[in-house]
């Protein structure tokens, strides 16, 4: 099993410790099931989709839940029986939970399933309060722009 190591990070930052903490925990947390399989796509800059395979699945079968920071995704496995003698299994009918970590202010959109995909869009919405502002020193007024041909059809 292969171990990160953010020590020297961790020497020269300050308030990080939960990211690395995250970072360590998924490199253990992943080290087996594979089931089922996903992808993570960016869309925009503030834009993500995962897109789950959860063939065989019902939407009552799924339960998707978004709390602070954490998006959990859980098939439940139904009991069905078959109408004959089954020879060969290999279609997986086992429950699943999925788990995945979010920053700050991403949320879930919308989340749909067709063809045997679940796809969940996030939105990353960062309130006006934490956006950067321009201060301006002393309380000065911001310079207004003047167009020099206006300045000049004024003065004529």
């Amino acid at each position: 099993m292969s171990r990160l190591d953010f020590t020297p990070y961790r020497r020269s930052t300050v308030g990080f410790d939960r990211l690395f903490d995250m970072l360590e925990s998924q490199v253990r947390q992943n080290s087996g099931d594979n089931y089922p399989p996903f992808n993570i796509e960016k869309r925009g800059d503030d834009n993500y989709r995962i897109t789950l395979a959860v063939a065989g699945f019902r939407p009552g079968d799924l339960d998707i839940t978004a709390q602070q920071n954490l998006l959990t995704v859980v098939g439940k496995k139904r009991d069905e029986t078959a109408e004959g003698e089954m020879l060969h299994v290999g279609i997986a009918n086992r429950g699943f939970e999925r788990r995945f970590e979010l920053a700050d202010y991403v949320r879930v959109e919308n989340a749909d399933l067709a063809d045997g995909m679940l796809v969940i869009d996030l939105v990353r919405e960062v309130p006006d309060a934490m956006k950067p502002k321009k201060i301006l020193v002393g309380g000065q007024k911001p310079l207004e722009i003047v167009d020099g041909d206006k300045k000049d059809a004024d003065a004529a």
